[in-house]
């Protein structure tokens, strides 16, 4: 009887170091399902980033925390006014965020502090803080190719932006996303408003 009841324990004890096992397992492999899902989302969804900078006020500022859309730019074209995140080729790990103004095959030239796509004044252009001061590149008509884009701060004097020869024009592959949603300061929270 008594080697009996023992026989019993030791299955209870084997059933119990089974049953914690595999709750053990299941905990380390929803812990790389989470992992796995975040590196995916990260990678090809969408990314964290931080504007640093006055260059997109008032429309963006410094310190403003934001989610950037990876993957609508996989399936459509980049739109006039999309708020896009790209990096600066000369320092690692920095990346700007620009507003498109001029779009694959378009001539654009800005001349008396306004810009001009094919030879017509941008008047839908809004988001400009003010008249631009320098031209810079984009002094002289500048035809873009049919991947290329042509992007400004909308502080116009207080931005690097394709009128700079530092950043130039973009091209499709440069873009990294779309600006979605800001996350920081919560009094701002919600989904960017490109248009």
């Amino acid at each position: 009887m008594a080697k009996h009841k023992k026989d019993e324990e030791l299955e209870v004890e084997k059933s119990n170091e089974k049953s914690i096992m595999r709750e053990l397992f299941g905990w380390v492999l929803y812990i790389l399902i989470v992992v796995g899902l975040t590196y995916l989302i990260l990678t090809y969804v969408g990314q964290r980033t931080r504007v640093s900078g006055h260059s997109m006020e008032t429309t963006l500022s410094d310190g403003d925390n934001l989610i950037v859309d990876k993957l609508s730019y996989r399936f459509g074209d980049p739109k006039r006014y999309d708020i896009i995140v790209f990096p600066y080729k000369y320092k690692e790990n920095t990346y700007y965020i620009k507003r498109i103004i001029g779009l694959p095959g378009e001539t654009v030239q800005v001349t008396d502090g306004y810009a001009y796509i094919d030879g017509e004044l941008l008047e839908s252009d809004v988001y400009g803080a003010e008249i631009m001061d320098n031209s810079g590149i984009a002094g002289e008509p500048l035809t873009l190719d049919e991947d290329e884009y042509f992007v400004l701060g909308d502080n116009r004097n207080n931005s690097s932006d394709s009128r700079d020869p530092s950043v130039g024009i973009l091209t499709r592959d440069d873009l990294l996303g779309r600006a979605w949603i800001r996350i920081y300061p919560f009094d701002k929270m919600g989904v960017i408003k490109h248009e």
